[in-house]
């Protein structure tokens, strides 16, 4: 039967040690005491010894090398240290990172993410703050089907401000991310560009620092995205989207917005706000008018309205009747458009006599 000879152990953390039985010199005391720490066991072999430390009151196990040449780290108190600042930063600690200088964490949305302390250190002086990637992807998802496209992954060329999206009709391009926030791009696949597609004029309401009312009217192919990221300058700023009337093509809107422009300038050429009364509150150099003409300036709207209504109707009719005329030019085919003498009856085909 074999002889097993169990050998003494120390434990720290949760480990067991065993004890190295040797004296300890007086000189590795003196060292111990300049640093802040007392020995207090010698384990493992002649080259490691149990400290505890003065300042946490807690136990760890170094080499003599360590103790003679440097100050030993204590972990535990390196430990409270990365709870406290984690706890500062708003984020859970979970522990060390795979990597050094990385920390393991969940942030407030509950994902889980691995940090540097240095981004932490500043996150708790509040110079910056934590994105999390999931989170951001969903969003960009989100984002993305909001204006008919799928994320499918990061930019080829390794540009952070870009993804790679998948439009409805199968187009595959490369977007900036703030660019499909706002809207402000066109497929390259099926779309004709700015010039030919639908747009709208719109009516938008303004409040300014002094309490004035202003009327904004223009055009663009998505009004929504052109009051919040564009003509706002603040986040909070008081301002509404009155009225939208679509428009078929971007080129009819230009046109229709030159003219509705010349007509209120004509008319009310007092209600024009001049650019010194709502510069630096709304990015645009004109086309604002005073709130007092607003009935006028939906009229005006109302007016337009029915002769946009009339164009469509119109290029309906005219589209429909091309591509009949282009149907009866097909090969193969007759018209069947009934002559002057059939339309008035004093034609007799073939083969019928009069009795």
């Amino acid at each position: 039967m074999p002889n097993f000879t169990l050998r003494p152990t120390f434990s720290i953390g949760g480990y067991a040690y065993p004890i190295y039985d040797r004296d300890i010199p007086d000189l590795w005391h003196g060292f111990a005491e300049e640093k802040g720490f007392e020995i207090t066991a010698r384990v493992r072999d002649k080259n490691h010894l149990v400290l505890r430390h003065e300042i946490c009151g807690l136990e760890m196990v170094t080499k003599i090398f360590v103790l003679r040449t440097c100050v030993p780290a204590c972990p535990h108190c390196l430990e409270m240290e990365r709870r406290e600042l984690c706890r500062a930063a708003d984020v859970t600690y979970l522990g060390r990172g795979d990597r050094s200088h990385y920390l393991r964490i969940r942030l407030a949305c509950g994902h889980e993410t691995e940090r540097q302390t240095e981004l932490l250190h500043r996150v708790r002086q509040e110079q910056t703050a934590i994105r999390c990637a999931q989170c951001l992807n969903e969003r960009l998802k989100r984002e993305a089907a909001a204006r008919e496209w799928s994320l499918i992954g990061d930019d080829p060329h390794g540009n952070l401000n870009y993804r790679l999206y998948r439009h409805d009709c199968g187009h595959v391009q490369r977007v900036a991310i703030a660019n499909m926030r706002t809207g402000r791009f066109a497929c390259g696949g099926c779309s004709d560009g700015w010039t030919r597609d639908p747009s709208y004029i719109y009516a938008m309401r303004f409040v300014l620092q002094d309490g004035t009312d202003a009327i904004k009217v223009g055009f663009s192919r998505d009004p929504h995205s052109r009051l919040r990221f564009q003509l706002t300058t603040e986040r909070d700023q008081y301002a509404m989207l009155l009225r939208t009337i679509e428009i078929p093509t971007g080129r009819d809107a230009i046109r229709m917005e030159k003219d509705l422009h010349l007509t209120l300038r004509k008319l009310y050429p007092n209600a024009v706000l001049d650019r010194r009364v709502f510069a630096s509150q709304v990015n645009c150099v004109s086309e604002l008018y005073d709130s007092a003409i607003e009935a006028e300036i939906m009229s005006l709207l109302d007016a337009l309205e029915v002769r946009v209504k009339g164009l469509v109707a119109r290029r309906a009719k005219a589209a429909k009747a091309a591509a009949d005329a282009d149907r009866k030019t097909e090969p193969g085919t007759r018209s069947k458009r009934k002559s002057r003498k059939q339309r008035r009856g004093r034609f007799r085909p073939r083969g019928k006599m009069r009795r």
